[in-house]
């Protein structure tokens, strides 16, 4: 059997890189002599025709380099200004140009001819998320006949998002390429099935299979996952390393961790926090919320209002009940280490998880994997993300509407023992089941 081919936007940096994606590919990589292949990061004048190898780690990687240009036009500007607002139903932020949408085929281009040059027949091809969705259709153009599969770890927008995306047929032109089209979730396989039909022409089979002549291709939800068990030792390790202070036995943690993305619902948690402090006064100094969310997309003015809006809340609502011993709301606005992430997620009695719309959100499945099963603290989680479907002994919440998150958030803190244990354990054997190996292997086994 041939190599695993993984592309992403970027590639896993540093001799030992970590994160989910990489949990979840490297051992398949490694085993099989894959390559995972992504930009660099790094922008340069006039980029190498070639890919280059990366030195170091488990398994291979070989990147390239993306002109300032490029940078501008095709990563900040159709992915991130056009394909991000629309995966996230914010149509209203769409920033449409021409020169965006020229980038994005061209750097697709550029890679699929670069790919072409070390790509062997007995090769499968694994697309990773909507930066590249035009590589099979490249790759095919280009004579190659591998099989190929498609992953976008973001939503799929509804056929009536999509009709305002000028080139929507050709997305979906480009799509009915992979093999295999992969969702994080149901919702959003039907979103991809009805806007094939609906705006790429495409005719709906049984086994949801898409035909969009000359070209078939399955449709299907697999959500990704974490290695649970991996995560529990974590965290377990890390907790007894935070710092004095950070749990006390007169106050309740709260945790949220975003990255500063309109998705993601911050403010609105904010104000659902405001909410709960304005009903129950008796909780005041007892509980308090920690919120850390590294920036994002600096410079893009959506991300620059976002911050100003929760740098303004969390003031606004300090200022209206902190004293001199407690403050409600810990804001941090930079990056914190996974293992403290870890430490800390056992260390909170609450998590609120409540993105506008996510494709799955594995904050979630962490912070469930992170608990103590004596005394486990309890997830509030939107419905508009995608681990919904799957973890549904959370405290499912809409976070557009700030009384039902205070009312959950008062719930869960008043949430007795037993039951906090009865929904921990049903969360668990899910994440256990359905883990980070379980999706990998899934995946692959449906691409064939």
């Amino acid at each position: 059997m041939g190599r695993l081919i993984c592309l992403s936007n970027r590639i896993p940096m540093g001799p030992n890189p970590s994160g989910g994606l990489v949990v979840a590919l490297g051992d398949t990589l490694a085993e099989r002599g894959g390559i995972w292949i992504g930009t660099s990061g790094e922008t340069v004048e006039t980029p190498a025709p070639h890919l280059r190898s990366v030195d170091g780690g488990a398994f291979a990687r070989m990147c390239f380099d993306l002109s300032p240009e490029e940078q501008a036009n095709y990563y900040d500007g159709y992915a991130n200004s056009v394909l991000w607002p629309l995966f996230h139903g914010r149509t209203d932020l769409l920033d449409i140009h021409g020169e965006f949408l020229s980038a994005y085929k061209n750097v697709n281009r550029r890679l699929a001819r670069m790919l072409m040059q070390i790509l062997q027949p007995e090769d499968r091809i694994w697309v990773h998320d909507f930066h590249l969705i035009p590589m099979a259709y490249e790759l095919h153009n280009l004579g190659a006949q591998n099989r190929m599969g498609f992953f976008l770890h973001t939503p799929f927008p509804t056929p009536l998002a999509m009709q305002a995306l000028p080139n929507g047929p050709e997305l979906c032109e480009w799509l009915s390429h992979f093999d295999l089209i992969g969702l994080q979730a149901e919702r959003d396989a039907r979103n991809c099935m009805a806007a094939m039909v609906e705006i790429g022409g495409a005719t709906e089979l049984s086994g949801g299979f898409i035909h969009l002549a000359p070209r078939q291709a399955r449709i299907g939800a697999f959500p990704i996952a974490i290695d649970a068990r991996e995560f529990a030792r974590l965290a377990e390790d890390e907790m007894a390393k935070l710092p004095p202070g950070i749990v006390k036995p007169d106050r309740r943690l709260m945790i949220g961790v975003d990255r500063l993305d309109y998705s993601k619902g911050v403010p609105q948690r904010f104000r659902a926090f405001g909410e709960f402090l304005a009903r129950h006064e008796d909780w005041h100094r007892h509980v308090s919320l920690l919120q850390i969310s590294p920036p994002t997309r600096e410079g893009v003015q959506a991300y620059d209002d976002i911050r100003q809006e929760t740098e303004h809340l969390s003031g606004q609502i300090n200022g209206t009940y902190a004293d001199i011993t407690w403050v409600p709301i810990r804001f941090i606005n930079r990056p914190v280490a996974r293992e403290t992430l870890a430490g800390l997620y056992r260390a909170a009695d609450v998590a609120l998880v409540t993105p506008l719309m996510d494709g799955m959100n594995l904050v979630a499945k962490e912070y469930v994997a992170a608990q103590d099963p004596a005394s486990p603290g309890v997830l509030i989680l939107s419905q508009f993300a995608g681990a919904a479907e799957q973890m549904t002994e959370a405290l499912i919440v809409n976070p557009h509407d700030p009384e039902q998150m205070a009312t959950a958030m008062m719930t869960a803190l008043a949430m007795p023992l037993n039951e906090r244990k009865r929904r921990h354990a049903a969360l668990m054997r899910v994440l256990l089941k359905q883990d980070v190996h379980w999706w990998s292997r899934g995946f692959l086994t449906a691409l064939g």
